[in-house]
């Protein structure tokens, strides 16, 4: 079953100016989909039609097969959202607005603050729980709201740059959280332009730029589609220019059709006699890809 759908989707503001356009996308179940692309390209537009605090001009959506627009509550029950400004209550403390938020969705208050604290803990800031939230730092503001996303055990997550202003250390530990809620069923849309990061979590890719999708799929089927290769790498002896090979950033390369080949080029290398120190398969990371498109999109225009 696919936990987000649209067809068409877009939203067109006044003066004409399309924010997002005929958008089609489809995230299954249990996922954790990245969705890229520079500021303004419109993923906090598509976050809000899919959760219902926008209307689309044209088009449809539905979160668990369920329309934001004719059916709101029963989407709200079921998703939780962070966006990069948090909604807390500057008055209550940070484990009283988790409290509060999980008694909304019908949890006990017990139950409440058992679930609010465990997360304050995996978060790192158990010991700020009593603090009034208007007093926190912009980390911890960001990673309270991220508890307040999660704190009603929702089935689908939106998150916008949730580690966006976050120093390594707590960057780490707010995705090792969401890959825990992805691991426990949760489906993650995770929008961001943080690329390393989006590589290590997410199983599933959507760049946008300028309202329009470029292109959707895993990191190895969009690699494909925009024509970046793989490499067998290896770091050789000083002397050696192995045949075939290339040089390219410390490493002597040759493109690598299919993986299951990798073994028989290192031996026929060793058998030519050729020391070999080092050996890797170069994959094109996110950044390549992601790059690629939108150079794509801007040499089209």
């Amino acid at each position: 079953m696919n936990a987000i759908y649209a067809r068409n989707l877009t939203k067109t503001y006044g003066g004409g100016a399309n924010a997002l356009e005929k958008l089609d996308l489809e995230v299954e179940e249990g996922r954790v989909f990245g969705f890229l692309g520079p500021n303004g390209a419109g993923k906090t537009t598509t976050v809000k039609l899919l959760t219902g605090l926008l209307a689309p001009t044209e088009g449809e959506c539905a979160v668990l097969g369920r329309s934001p627009q004719r059916e709101p509550e029963e989407v709200h029950r079921a998703c939780g959202v962070m966006t990069e400004t948090a909604r807390l209550y500057s008055h209550l403390s940070g484990l009283e607005n988790l409290v509060f938020y999980a008694t909304l969705y019908g949890m006990k208050k017990q139950e409440a603050t058992e679930r609010g604290s465990g997360l304050l803990k995996k978060l790192g800031i158990f010991s700020a729980r009593d603090k009034k939230a208007g007093a926190y730092s912009t980390g911890m503001l960001q990673r309270l709201s991220l508890a307040r996303a999660l704190v009603a055990r929702p089935r689908v997550l939106f998150l916008d740059e949730p580690t966006s202003g976050l120093d390594p250390e707590s960057a780490q530990t707010v995705n090792r959280l969401i890959a825990e809620q992805a691991a426990e069923g949760a489906t993650v849309f995770l929008c961001t332009h943080q690329l390393r990061y989006a590589q290590d979590l997410c199983d599933e890719y959507g760049i946008i730029d300028h309202g329009h999708l470029l292109a959707r799929g895993s990191l190895a089927a969009m690699s494909r589609e925009i024509g970046l290769k793989t490499y067998a790498g290896v770091r050789v002896g000083a002397s050696c220019r192995p045949e075939g090979f290339e040089a390219h950033g410390g490493w002597w390369r040759t493109v690598l059709e299919e993986e299951e080949a990798m073994p028989h080029i290192l031996q026929r290398l060793v058998q030519s006699g050729v020391p070999i120190y080092e050996a890797q398969i170069i994959r094109p990371t996110l950044e390549d890809v992601y790059f690629s498109y939108i150079k794509r999109e801007e040499d089209a225009e």
